[in-house]
């Protein structure tokens, strides 16, 4: 094309080369890629890629030829390539991929750093200007400083509700086609914020080729997916939900990535972002390649990445991924699979160290945003400071609290007695870590079932006992998660590939469902004993932790100011009579929720010969009660 011409080398940025290549550059996004100028008299584009076992690279795409293209030169003995364009009109939306000759062929690459990309088979990327996008969230975003934070040296003393979502099939256009950033947005917003809910948190938006991933091969770290619009619709889809008082936390994936043939497998034509080692280079079960995080190259990568959807999206959190297949050598493999590190162990040292600079880097710049670990082992000290040997984790999902309860909900109510650990064992390590409470995308597919369809008993059984198992996650101390569908009980497996079955709104049960969880989701905003202090024991105290022969288990929440709820959860068929429930003194008290939104009462508090004052409490089926000491004003009861 006759207005295009290459320039010759005139790269003045020695320093971020440096950074780069030091595994210290936090905005390497800003450097490598595609970058643009406007000039006067037209626009000059920059390209550069780290690729240094190349030997030789162009740039091909809509703008110049996609077989030979334009080429690039090699500009640090690190590996970086660089391309410097001037063209009289703007390339805006044309798409790119490097040409890339290596000792073992041609490889066609999406650009690692590119904020567009097509996606799918092709991946090719796309130009696109910096946005100018007219942000609306200064509210918001001090508000976050204010509370996500410590108060009275209470850490994160602050409702945390988050709504799990994925984004291709929480709702379709009649046709089955994706509905837009903005028009789930328009859906959303207000949905979220009736049920009660503070966060959602949106499984990978990150490009990716391959739907029934789910979002979790990811091929573009740095754009959002094509299938809902734009970066500045994404952008749009933030901003709405800030103005609504919501914050948006994203799943981010830096353990591994897929083999697609435009993405990052061998993108050089060897092992360049992925362990060179056959003992760490891929996953048996997901047939992806694990991340180098030892080389100070992908380190700048996946800084970069986190620091961009931080800083460009005004994202308020990442939900890391998959940290134990970073932190185990032996991760899904079989005994001589692996080599042991420098002590003969089988922790990842390079991982762990990698794990503790990005936790460090984004609370060096990012103080009130949350960092949570979806990690399934007893690995120590994940959400404790780096200054105090942690990995500096904000919280950790407690997947091990799911899985037994889980398992004691599908018992019948008969055999729970045998299991009742799986109610009280949760507390004897519930604030050796931040922990959150998931009901997750996880456990409601591939053969696992529905929530409501994991537990025991008859069709109305399962409603009063789903209700006071919702009930007990959202008393229970730790911060609380959702998965989508679950809040009117839908029966049907997640599926990734159609809309959530909206019409079971139209029968009572599930509709009386949402209405609950809607209620259970505002009184929870409205207690501060329920989220103060969720990680220190002063938080906490058992009442009755081993009435295995009830299935029941009560006890107290307290705020930091010392006013406290008192919380009985009964997971029996059997009514329960005269349930005796000590207190501190004679005031009155009253029931502020209840699971099945009537059938309990509450005696006044009487004491008997020996000084100890109690009340006495009768439970239906399967209930649940909130309890509180009465002010003195009085105060109207809470029922679903």
């Amino acid at each position: 094309m006759a207005s295009e011409k290459a320039f010759e080398n005139t790269s003045d940025r020695s320093l971020d080369a440096y950074l780069f290549h030091q595994g210290t550059h936090t905005r390497a996004y800003e450097y490598l890629g595609c970058s643009a100028i406007q000039l006067e008299n037209g626009y000059s584009y920059t390209f550069r890629t780290w690729a240094p076992g190349a030997l030789s690279i162009s740039v091909v795409g809509d703008f110049c030829d996609w077989h030979s293209g334009l080429p690039m030169t090699k500009i640090t003995d690190g590996g970086i390539w660089e391309l410097v364009v001037f063209s009289e009109k703007s390339y805006d939306g044309l798409a790119y991929k490097f040409r890339i000759a290596s000792p073992h062929g041609i490889h066609m690459k999406g650009d690692p750093y590119a904020r567009a990309s097509r996606g799918g088979d092709d991946g090719a990327s796309i130009i696109t200007k910096r946005s100018s996008f007219p942000w609306q969230d200064s509210a918001w975003l001090s508000a976050r400083k204010r509370t996500i934070c410590s108060k009275k040296g209470r850490y994160l003393p602050t409702p945390i509700n988050i709504y799990e979502l994925h984004l291709a099939s929480f709702a379709r256009r009649e046709d089955g086609g994706y509905l837009s950033y903005r028009e789930l947005a328009e859906r959303l917003v207000g949905y979220v914020k009736a049920l009660g809910y503070t966060h959602i948190e949106i499984l990978p938006i990150t490009e990716y080729p391959f739907d029934a991933s789910w979002g979790y091969q990811v091929g573009a770290f740095f754009a959002p997916t094509s299938r809902f619009g734009t970066p500045d619709d994404f952008r749009a889809f933030v901003s709405a939900f800030h103005r609504a008082g919501i914050g948006v936390i994203l799943d981010w994936v830096p353990a591994h990535f897929p083999k697609d043939a435009w993405g990052l497998f061998e993108f050089d034509g060897r092992p360049l972002y992925e362990y060179q080692g056959k003992d760490r280079m891929e996953s048996r079960s997901w047939g992806t390649r694990f991340f180098d995080v030892g080389r100070e190259e992908v380190q700048s990568f996946l800084i970069s990445s986190a620091m961009f959807w931080l800083r460009e999206f005004h994202i308020d959190g990442l939900r890391v991924d998959a940290v134990s297949s970073m932190l185990y050598l032996d991760y899904d493999r079989m005994p001589g699979e692996w080599v042991p590190n420098f002590y003969g162990g089988n922790l990842n040292l390079e991982a762990i160290a990698f794990l503790k600079k990005l936790n460090q880097t984004v609370y060096g710049e990012f103080p009130d945003v949350l960092m949570i670990a979806e990690e399934s082992t007893a690995f120590g000290r994940l959400t404790h400071p780096v200054s105090s040997d942690g990995l500096g984790f904000a919280l950790k999902w407690n997947m091990g609290w799911a899985n037994d309860f889980y398992d004691y909900l599908s018992l019948d109510p008969v055999y729970r007695k045998y299991h009742h650990t799986a109610l009280n064992f949760p507390l004897m390590y519930a604030f050796g870590e931040n922990y959150v409470l998931p009901i997750s995308h996880d456990e409601v597919v591939h053969g696992k079932r529905s929530l409501i369809g994991k537990i025991s008993g008859s069709y109305e059984d399962k409603f009063k006992q789903m209700r006071t198992a919702l009930l007990l996650q959202m008393t229970y101390p730790g911060k609380k998660l959702l998965f989508m569908g679950t809040e009117f009980a839908q029966f049907r497996e997640w599926d990734y590939d159609s809309s959530l079955e909206w019409f079971m709104l139209e029968h009572p049960n599930h509709f009386a469902m949402r209405e609950y969880v809607a209620s259970l989701g505002q009184f929870y905003l409205q207690e501060p004993a329920l989220w103060e202090q969720d990680f220190v024991e002063d938080g906490f105290s058992w009442i009755d932790p081993d009435d295995r022969d009830h299935n029941l288990v009560s006890f107290r929440r307290r705020a930091i100011d010392r006013k406290e709820l008192i919380v009985v959860l009964s997971f029996s068929g059997a009514e329960l009579r005269g349930y005796k429930i000590p207190v501190f003194d004679r005031g009155e008290y009253e029931i502020v929720f209840e699971s099945l939104g009537s059938g309990s009462s509450l005696s006044s508090p009487l004491t008997d010969q020996d000084g100890n004052t109690a009340l006495t409490l009768d439970l239906p089926p399967f209930a649940g009660v909130v309890i509180k000491r009465k002010k003195k004003a009085g105060r109207k009861k809470r029922s679903s």
